[in-house]
């Protein structure tokens, strides 16, 4: 009887399982779109932020922060980690919730897509410790920017974080000051079937999902500087090309060359 109900318990947990697989790969595939929409549709009007991307070493991508407030506010949402290797491979993605509360007069509901380009170690080490509170770590420097970077600030241009937010909704702008990003080591184990720390995951590269190439693709695109073509060598450009050698003129045609041929022996008798 024992075996039996150990079975029937099994196989009930296998439909939560792959649920919750489906929840972490929607995620991801949310992700994916997240960063076409904002980079990918219109190059020319994001160069800013392609060139914040090839910057990166890496991205923090929340495809969806939902914010409400009566008074009392709060937001919340889910989040990938994808950092790049040396070679300029990125990582498959670590799992990550943003959640904050904040209190004052404020109404409104809000609903954006986020952005986060990590361009230096002390960021990406700063994200990588099991909470991350924007604003606490003085030693972060952490730059929510509009459209694009034209304008900002120095400041803005040489931060360890910076941060692009598209928004729907009631609120005028976004603020992330306060915010607090969290590593999720459940949503790790399910995806990649065993436990991983974040570092493990995007630094050491040590777990790969199949689901996640559409994403590190997508990054790869936009991500990538274009390779320079092959200059030719000082030295060889300046090498002259040979002349080509004299062309026979040829005989015209129906002409007869003529020969000196050899006198002919006379026969001795």
């Amino acid at each position: 009887m024992l075996p039996r109900i150990l079975a029937i318990i099994v196989l009930a947990l296998l439909p939560l399982a792959a649920r919750a697989q489906d929840e972490q790969q929607a995620l991801v595939d949310r992700a994916t779109l997240t960063v076409d929409e904002m980079i990918g549709q219109d190059p020319e009007s994001n160069k800013d932020r392609i060139d914040l991307l090839r910057r990166a070493k890496a991205v923090m991508i929340c495809p969806r922060v939902f914010r409400a407030g009566f008074f009392l506010g709060g937001a919340g949402g889910d989040c990938v980690l994808t950092a790049r290797d040396g070679a300029g491979s990125w990582s498959d993605p670590a799992f990550y919730t943003l959640g904050s509360a904040s209190f004052g007069l404020q109404i409104g509901i809000q609903d954006a897509e986020i952005i986060l380009m990590i361009l230096t170690e002390k960021g990406l080490n700063a994200i990588l410790d099991s909470q991350f509170k924007i604003g606490a770590d003085a030693s972060v420097s952490f730059v929510v920017l509009g459209a694009g970077v034209e304008g900002a600030t120095t400041a803005a241009l040489r931060a360890d974080i910076v941060a692009f937010a598209k928004t729907r909704g009631l609120y005028a702008g976004i603020s992330l000051n306060g915010s607090i990003f969290s590593s999720r080591s459940g949503w790790d184990e399910k995806y990649y079937g065993k436990a991983l720390s974040p570092r493990q995951i995007v630094i050491l590269m040590q777990a790969h999902n199949p689901g996640a190439n559409p994403l590190r693709a997508t990054l790869s695109r936009f991500g990538t500087k274009p390779t320079a073509p092959t200059p030719i060598p000082e030295e060889q450009s300046q090498i002259p090309t040979p002349p080509a050698p004299p062309a026979q003129a040829a005989a015209p045609r129906g002409a007869v060359q003529q020969e000196n041929l050899p006198t002919p022996l006379q026969p001795q008798h």
